[in-house]
Parts: C-alpha cells; sequence; structure tokens
C-alpha cells in the first residue's frame, strides 16, 4: 500500500511539473546534434530528486553528507536545463557535491585518504559520463531501471544500504519511464534528471565496492562505460571539446543514420547491461582469477563492437 502512495505521489509531482515546465517554456528544441526532431518538456526527471528528498526524511534524516551533495548537484542540473551554465559555473558545485557524497562514504567505510581524491575524480566523470549518454527516449530511465534493480538484489546479500533508498528511486524511475520511455516521449530527463539518478548510482556502486572490497561490480556499468569512454577517446583523436554536446557515441550513430529507433536502441543497451549484470550475480562468489577472466571477456567484446560499428559506419556515411 505504502508502495502504491509512493507511486502516485511520483506521478502527481510529474504532472504538476509538467504543467510549470509548459507554462515557463522550461522545452528542448531540437537542433543539429539532437536525436529527436520535436519539442518536448526538459527536467522531467526532476522527480529523481523527490525520491532523493523522501529518502532522506523517511529513513531519519540519515546519510546526511549523501543528501546535501545531492540537493546540491540536483539544483544546481535544474538550473542548467533553465538557463545553460558554463562549465567554470558547473564543475565547482560538482566537485563539492560529489566530494559530499565521497565524505559519507568515509563516514561509513574505512577509506585511505587518497582512496577520497580518486572517488571525487572518479565520481565527477562518471557522472558526466552519464549525463552525455542522454541522448534518445528511453535510455536514461531504461538503463538506470537495470542498475537500480540489479543493485537492490545485490543490496539482498551484502546489505551495504537501506533497500528503501533503491525502492524510491526505482518508483521514480517507473514514473519518469512512464512519460519517456515512448516513440514520443512526453518528457525527456533533462540535467537535473541523468546528474541526479548519476549520482545515487554512483553512491550506491561505491557503497557496494566498498563493502566488498572487489571491483568486480564496476561491471554494473559496463555498457555505459565503454561506450563512454571509447567515444570520449575517439572525440579526443578528432580534436573535439569532450565537454560540448555532440551526437558521437555509439547508439546515437546506431539510432541515426543507422537502423534503429530510439526504444529498439534503448532496448539493446538494457538487455546487454542485465546479460553482464547476470554474469556478475552468478560469478559473485567465484575467485578472482574467474572475475577477472570475465571482466576481460565482456569489456573486450564491447569494446570490438564497438570499434568494428564505428569504423564500418564512418566509412559508410562518412562520419569522420
Amino acid at each position: 500500500m505504502f508502495v502504491l502512495l509512493l507511486l502516485l505521489t511520483f506521478f502527481l509531482i510529474e504532472v504538476v511539473y509538467f504543467k510549470i515546465a509548459d507554462r515557463f517554456n522550461i522545452i528542448d528544441k531540437p537542433n543539429e546534434r539532437s536525436s529527436h526532431s520535436t519539442i518536448t518538456i526538459r527536467g522531467g526527471g526532476l522527480v529523481y530528486v523527490f525520491a532523493g528528498l523522501f529518502s532522506f526524511v523517511f529513513l531519519n534524516f540519515q546519510l546526511p553528507f549523501l543528501w546535501v551533495g545531492f540537493l546540491i548537484i540536483s539544483i544546481l542540473s535544474f538550473i542548467d536545463d533553465i538557463v545553460t551554465l558554463s562549465s567554470k559555473v558547473r564543475m565547482p558545485f560538482q566537485f563539492l557535491g560529489v566530494a559530499l557524497m565521497v565524505l559519507q562514504l568515509l563516514a561509513n567505510y574505512d577509506m585511505p585518504v587518497w582512496y577520497w581524491i580518486i572517488a571525487v575524480i572518479l565520481a565527477t566523470g562518471i557522472i558526466n559520463a552519464y549525463n552525455f549518454m542522454d541522448g534518445i527516449n528511453g535510455i536514461t530511465v531504461g538503463y538506470s531501471l537495470i542498475v537500480l534493480l540489479s543493485i537492490y538484489y545485490l543490496n539482498i546479500e551484502f546489505a551495504f544500504v537501506n533497500q528503501e533508498i533503491i525502492v524510491a528511486f526505482v518508483l521514480a524511475n517507473l514514473v519518469f519511464g512512464f512519460f519517456n520511455f515512448r516513440k514520443k516521449a512526453k518528457a525527456f530527463a533533462g540535467d537535473v534528471g541523468s546528474v541526479s539518478i548519476a549520482f545515487v548510482i554512483v553512491y550506491l556502486l561505491f557503497a557496494l565496492i566498498l563493502k566488498t572490497q572487489n571491483l568486480f561490480y564496476i561491471l554494473l556499468l559496463a555498457v555505459y562505460g565503454v561506450d563512454s569512454v571509447l567515444t570520449i577517446v575517439y572525440r579526443l583523436k578528432r580534436r573535439e571539446n569532450i565537454f560540448l554536446a555532440h551526437r558521437s557515441h555509439l547508439y546515437q550513430w546506431l539510432v541515426k543514420p543507422g537502423p534503429f529507433s530510439h526504444l529498439q536502441m534503448s532496448g539493446i543497451y538494457m538487455a546487454t547491461q542485465l546479460l553482464i549484470s547476470v554474469g556478475v550475480f552468478y560469478l559473485k562468489d567465484a575467485s578472482i582469477i574467474i572475475q577477472l577472466t570475465y571482466a576481460g571477456i565482456v569489456l573486450l567484446l564491447l569494446a570490438s563492437t564497438y570499434g568494428i560499428i564505428k569504423s564500418r559506419y564512418a566509412k559508410k556515411y562518412e562520419l569522420v
């Protein structure tokens, strides 16, 4: 009953926000870098912010550094959805928000100081990469659902976070998905959506890794990770500014000019990550040699697929 009530609350929040966004013209207009062709409401991922607020209040204000950092980075992202901010403004606040997240991890787990520095840099990079991956209908909401459910499953055994946090974000994700996982999306996540959900996923993943002392679980982000890293390499080779919007991700090429629709491509990324995650579940108690072998095979297959398809499409459509 409580889950249904929370689901309804998130749904009403979305409906109210759509009316506000329509009133104040908070919309996405397609341009030459877009994978969509119609004007759509931006910032539908604001519902994730309310999932975070609910988690903080419902769990008696636990994890204060995490949720303060979450609010800083979420509010900043929402402002960026309304009036575009320069990276000089965004980055200091992003680092602050992520630093507070890592501070929360330090409060809960034993970490050497130099881990803290690496974690801040790595988390900021992952969050921004996750944000850049949000380019077609359904991909952020669909991929995030797979990752959240995977973490939920592992949390049953390892108990590294309150399960209610994951449930709240799964419900918020389902509500947003109702409006976004469509041929013609009612709303896009916006930076507030993709950055907020990425922030929480990174925290959950880092907590899992620290609790188990095993980097193997980084594979729960394997598909996004390989696409993001190799796309950065591709853009650096072309001497492009990697902080600017683009259409160079593999999924973007496979949608336009490629043969897949938005939802088909989102489904492929979801299914691929689910398959990899099932392998992680099966091998979570295996020896380090077996886990490393599996990780190597997965990353090699993903990287090879990326390289082969990119090479063929670059020649076929002169995308060089």
